[in-house]
């Protein structure tokens, strides 16, 4: 089960970031975690003051001043989970913006980042951002983003959970991940497997039945492997509800997390390497691009 006491929550003073603030704030509050907020800015902003640049006396100052300020707002943001009993910091860093979350979630280090993207309709909604995406593909700790609220239909406190397993490791990883959210949140967990017909990298057996029979028995299957990774006594707590469907795997899970009104998305990532989640088509980054309520994804 998941050990979470620091939550690494990017600010950049939007209402999409305010709005994952307020997811990074419940899960504090359940597994009793402290909120760092961390705003990045780019020097460039501030006219001719660019770090290795000569600058006045005039120019320190000001500069100074801004990062005092930005300091004042961080924690202002802050404020809210403050008044919730969460223990919080605030830090303000220049450079880029990935990089720099990044290097404070290693430092830290942080057992998550919450943070939020800021496509809002259209197109828009399927353009997460260079920092959303970096993010994603090199952290080595959890990352739950967080739809606009324009965008989302999900709802805080969690009340439904959906978890695909694939039967990887990572996808058990997040099982494990989901079933602690789910005793912490009291919310309804739904497991789901999808059967992809005949997968390219899986020859066609040579079985004494008919391909409907044979649609059945990986159904059967796969029903009894995921009754196995649900331990018994989660069942007296969230009521775990498998479930088997067929088609495309990023999908299906939209279609799923649309019909139960999930108000989250539990994912394992496959391996570390940078271009497994940055490939638009892969299960998961579609998912991520797509859903209308927070995604957490987890490696392994």
């Amino acid at each position: 089960m998941p050990d979470i006491k620091s939550i690494l929550c990017p600010i950049d003073f939007s209402d999409a970031s305010r709005h994952a603030l307020e997811h990074a704030i419940a899960i504090a509050r359940w597994y009793n975690a402290g909120i760092v907020g961390l705003h990045v800015f780019n020097p460039v902003e501030f006219g001719s003051v660019v770090i290795g640049a000569p600058t006045s006396v005039g120019e320190d100052v000001t500069f100074g001043a801004n990062i005092a300020q930005m300091q004042e707002e961080v924690l202002a943001c802050l404020e809210p989970a403050r008044a919730a009993g969460v223990k919080t910091a605030g830090r303000v860093e220049s450079g880029p913006a990935a990089d720099a979350i990044l290097d404070d979630a290693r430092v830290l280090p942080a057992d998550i980042i919450v943070m939020g993207t800021h496509g809002a309709s259209g197109f828009e909604h399927l353009v997460l951002g260079s920092v959303t995406e970096k993010v994603l593909r090199k952290a080595v700790c959890p990352v739950l983003t967080v739809p606009p609220r324009t965008f989302a239909t999900s709802r805080l406190p969690f009340r439904r959970l959906l978890c695909p397993v694939d039967f990887s490791e990572p996808s058990i990883a997040a099982l494990e991940f989901a079933l602690s959210i789910a005793q912490e949140s009291d919310a309804e967990l739904t497991v789901l497997h999808v059967l992809e017909w005949q997968p390219d990298d899986e020859p066609l057996p040579n079985l004494p039945f008919s391909v409907p029979e044979y649609g059945r028995h990986r159904e059967g299957d796969a029903l009894e492997r995921l009754a196995r990774l649900i331990p018994e006594s989660a069942r007296t707590w969230c009521a775990p509800a498998p479930r088997i469907t067929h088609g495309k795997p990023y999908r299906e899970i939209l279609g799923a997390a649309t019909e139960d009104r999930a108000d989250l998305i539990i994912m394992g990532v496959h391996g570390r390497n940078a271009f497994d989640i940055m490939l638009f088509g892969s299960t998961t980054n579609q998912v991520v691009r797509r859903a209308t309520c927070p995604v957490l994804t987890l490696r392994r």
